[in-house]
């Protein structure tokens, strides 16, 4: 990806001289993968982290010292390269909801460094980067883009910044109401057919995701041969089947999070080769109703 020297959003928050606890609220979504660095640790040490899942959609149970970050400093590349990938989504998004007569509200992107308090609750770097839709934020330590890399074989620039574009994609679903009627849903349906909508809803933000990538392709025309194919690798890698094989020996479909491997590379693809937002609708008729 072609991105040095080109446009930073100005949205990026670095509070990675500090940490932060507390709050709470609306449930984070975490497309870029909550649960999946959840089940790397069960993987790797053999420790439950069930509990922690649940500790980032509610009030984390500690306060930590809020340092305040020196606004002059100077950025890093990984920062620098956050804030270009967070620009491209701004032109794009704001593009696409402009030719549907809607207007595009940019979200923020907080970088963290091992926890940080969002306006979803206290969440840990254990949790990947997440979207919280009650502060309209996307959280990432970029830390996690050592674990993509080397736990999950996941290499490459394109491959992070799907992750920015998959959290992202989440932001999109919260501007279009989906978010909201998830919401809903939760209300009325069971914890396991809930689960299910839930799948749904991540694929969608793979999709969102893959409309981005046309679009840097089509308006921007910074993509490097081998790009798409590093963002499939990294859908394949974190797909809920082959996570769940890998730490457990075998796969329960009831407790996906995001999806088996070749639906989040089906649905990724479909948005990159179509470039139609109108084409996403991953949920089933009456799913949201």
């Amino acid at each position: 990806m072609q991105w040095l020297g080109r446009r930073e959003s100005d949205n990026v928050e670095d509070d990675r001289g500090g940490s932060g606890g507390g709050g709470g609220g609306r449930f984070a979504l975490g497309g870029g993968i909550v649960s999946i660095i959840a089940l790397a640790i069960y993987y790797f040490t053999g420790v439950d982290t069930s509990q922690l899942l649940s500790q980032v959609a509610s009030n984390g149970p500690a306060q930590t010292e809020q340092r305040a970050k020196d606004p002059n400093a100077p950025k890093d590349q990984a920062s620098q390269f956050v804030g270009v990938v967070l620009a491209d989504t701004e032109d794009i998004w704001t593009k696409i909801f402009s030719d549907m007569g809607k207007t595009y509200e940019k979200p923020y992107l907080r970088l963290f460094r091992n926890a940080v308090q969002s306006g979803c609750g206290n969440a840990s770097s254990a949790s990947g980067p997440f979207y919280c839709p009650a502060d309209a934020r996307v959280y990432i330590d970029l830390s996690f883009y050592d674990e993509l890399k080397t736990r999950f074989g996941a290499a490459g620039d394109f491959a992070q910044a799907y992750v920015i574009a998959h959290e992202v994609g989440h932001h999109v679903q919260n501007l279009l109401g989906i978010s909201a009627k998830m919401d809903e849903a939760r209300n009325r349906l069971s914890e396991t057919a809930y689960n299910k909508l839930s799948v749904k809803l991540e694929l969608q933000a793979d999709f969102f995701a893959g409309v981005w990538a046309h679009y840097e392709q089509s308006m921007k025309k910074v993509l490097d041969a081998g790009d798409i194919e590093e963002a499939l690798n990294a859908a394949n890698a974190i797909g809920d089947d082959r996570l769940q094989k890998q730490a457990q020996g075998r796969v329960e479909p009831d407790s996906f999070t995001h999806g088996t491997s070749a639906q989040r590379m089906y649905w990724f693809k479909k948005g990159y080769e179509t470039g139609d937002i109108n084409q996403g609708n991953t949920f089933g008729d009456g799913d949201l109703e």
